[in-house]
């Protein structure tokens, strides 16, 4: 599904990504933990086209196509998602009409009609249960005057709208309460299928206690200098990362 090959990046001059190699494939979780500035969210950004990042080396194909050709609305439309870490609030446009305009532009883009208003009220009904999103925050601006929880639940029914193939969670769980992670992470699981797959970024175990990555990787430097199953995860939470960091710096002869 997604293939990243010696993958460079620079912002404002200054190199962040120094060859990242990844590979996830259909039906898996893969989580992405690092320290802070390692290159997490600059991989995200990188992926979902944000302008501010440049591109200087190498290549990403999402379902054999290539990624980085594509604007960043195409690369929404071919089922690429970003739950952002800091959501922002977009006053004056409503949550419904944001979201039908969403939907049908991808589905303009896919080929098919736009869908009618009551076929889409009736969607939208059924994903806000999924992540038990209040129907009056569904009808008021979107994410204003939202507390950090019901922001990133409103991300999580995002998803469940538009139903990307690759969703990327940029630490949905910072700022969140125990019942508010819990109700986030269950409704990305209800909306998990065979087909569909997600890059996880993160600091903490918690967040994976309820997604249960499939692959663990650890960002260094602009680089993924681990990769192991669940207990890498484990393994962080116990020792942090200042043991890889070792590690890696022993193999590197420094």
């Amino acid at each position: 599904m997604l293939e990243i090959k010696d993958l460079h990046a620079v912002i404002n001059g200054k190199e962040i990504l120094k060859g990242i190699n990844l590979t996830v494939r259909p039906g898996e979780i893969h989580a992405l933990m690092g320290q802070n500035g390692a290159g997490k969210s600059t991989l995200s950004n990188v992926l979902v086209g944000n302008p501010a990042y440049e591109v200087t080396q190498g290549s990403v194909l999402f379902n054999g196509k290539d990624l980085l050709a594509m604007k960043p609305e195409e690369r929404a439309h071919e089922g690429l998602f970003l739950s952002f870490q800091q959501p922002v609030e977009i006053p004056g446009v409503s949550m419904v009409n944001f979201m039908r305009a969403a939907l049908n532009a991808k589905r303009k883009y896919q080929g098919l009609e736009p869908m009618n208003a009551g076929d889409f009220l009736k969607l939208m009904r059924e994903k806000r249960k999924i992540v038990e999103l209040d129907s009056k925050l569904a009808n008021r601006s979107v994410n204003e005057g939202f507390s950090g929880g019901e922001k990133k639940r409103n991300e999580i029914f995002q998803m469940a709208m538009l139903e990307p193939t690759l969703s990327i969670l940029d630490e949905t769980d910072s700022g969140l309460d125990v019942d508010a992670l819990r109700i986030v992470a269950e409704g990305f699981n209800k909306l998990r299928t065979p087909q569909t797959s997600a890059l996880v970024i993160t600091h903490y175990q918690r967040l994976l206690d309820y997604l249960k990555p499939d692959v663990v990787h650890v960002l260094l430097g602009g680089r993924i200098v681990k990769t192991g199953g669940p207990e890498l995860a484990l393994e962080i939470e116990n020792k942090g990362f200042d043991w890889i960091k070792a590690e890696t710096e022993s193999l590197q002869g420094i």
